[in-house]
C-alpha cells in the first residue's frame, strides 16, 4: 500500500527540464554560384560585443574543419562573445569534391588584398577574373564588415601547422597553436587571401589559418581543435564588470562612537552588500 502511494507522489512530480542549451540561430548569407545556400550559425548572445567567425570550408575538397564547426554548435561561448560558424563556404566545391568553386576559381585568391590575375577557370590557383567576382567571397566579405570579427579563424588542409604572422595579432596565433598541438609557422605571403584582405581591412582585427591534416579529424582531434578555438574566444573576451550598489546618506556604512553605556554590538554594518 506504501508502495503504490510513492509510486502515485512520485509520478505526479513533474520532471526536471532539460539543461538549457547556448542561444542558436542560423543566417543565409547568401548563395553560391549554383545557388546552393550559405548558412552561418550564431551561438551565444546576440548582443555580445566580441564576435568570434569561424569557417570550416572554403575550399570544397579541404572538408575536416566542418567537424569542429559543427561541433561548436554545442559549445557555450565565454561570456561576451559570440560564434559564428560556417560550414560551407564553397558548398558547389563540397558537392563537386573539387577545390574551387563552380565558376571555377579558387576564393582564397578572390580577395582583393594582394589579388593577381592570370591563369583559366578550373586551373589549381585561379584568382577569378576580378577581385571579389564570386558570390561566395562577396557574402562572407560582407558578413566579415557586418560583423567585424574580432577572429576569424579559416580551416583548410593538410600542411597540419597554424600560420604565423598572417598580420594580425601572432599571440592568439600562438595560443591556438599550442592549445591544439599544431605547429606555429611562418608561411609565404599568397596573393587574394582571405585572411590578408580581413587583417589589413579591420583594424584590431585577426584573421588566420589553420591548417588540418588530410583526411577526417578523429573525435578526439576535434574536442581538442573546439578547445583550441574556446581558449582564443575567452582571451579575446571583455573583462568581466563589477556593479556596485551607490550608497545613500542613510545606508553608508558609517562606525558611530558608542554613547556612554551602550554596547557596541548595536554599531553599524561595516560593508555594503554588493548588487
Amino acid at each position: 500500500m506504501l508502495g503504490t502511494a510513492l509510486a502515485v507522489v512520485l509520478a505526479s512530480v513533474p520532471a526536471a527540464a532539460p539543461a538549457a542549451g547556448p542561444a542558436q540561430r542560423t543566417e543565409e548569407i547568401g548563395r553560391s554560384a549554383q545557388g546552393r545556400a550559405i548558412t552561418a550559425m550564431r551561438v551565444g548572445n546576440p548582443r555580445a560585443p566580441r564576435k568570434v567567425l569561424v569557417v570550416g570550408e572554403i575550399h570544397g575538397s579541404e572538408i575536416a574543419g566542418r567537424a569542429v564547426t559543427r561541433r561548436l554548435r554545442r559549445a557555450r561561448p565565454p561570456r561576451g562573445t559570440e560564434l559564428w560558424l560556417i560550414d560551407d563556404l564553397n558548398p558547389d566545391g563540397v558537392a563537386a569534391r573539387r577545390r574551387q568553386n563552380a565558376r571555377g576559381v579558387d576564393l582564397n585568391r578572390n580577395f582583393s588584398v594582394g589579388w593577381r590575375g592570370g591563369g583559366r577557370a578550373f586551373d589549381t590557383y585561379y584568382p577569378g577574373p576580378a577581385p571579389f567576382s564570386e558570390p561566395e567571397s562577396r557574402a562572407v566579405r560582407d558578413l566579415t564588415l557586418r560583423i567585424r570579427p574580432r577572429v576569424t579563424v579559416w580551416y583548410h588542409q593538410q600542411l597540419r601547422l597554424v600560420t604565423k604572422r598572417t598580420g594580425g595579432d601572432a599571440r592568439l596565433e600562438a595560443l591556438y597553436a599550442r592549445r591544439s598541438g599544431l605547429p606555429h609557422r611562418r608561411l609565404d605571403p599568397l596573393p587574394g587571401t582571405a585572411t590578408s584582405w580581413q587583417n589589413r581591412t579591420l583594424r584590431g582585427s585577426t584573421a588566420f589559418v589553420v591548417e588540418l591534416p588530410g583526411g577526417r579529424l578523429s573525435a578526439r582531434s576535434t574536442r581538442r581543435h573546439e578547445g583550441a578555438l574556446l581558449s582564443v574566444a575567452r582571451a579575446i573576451a571583455p573583462p568581466p564588470t563589477v556593479r556596485r550598489r551607490i550608497p545613500s546618506a542613510t545606508t553608508a556604512s558609517v562606525r558611530r562612537a558608542p554613547t556612554r553605556g551602550a554596547t557596541t554590538a548595536s554599531t553599524a554594518p561595516r560593508s555594503i552588500a554588493r548588487a
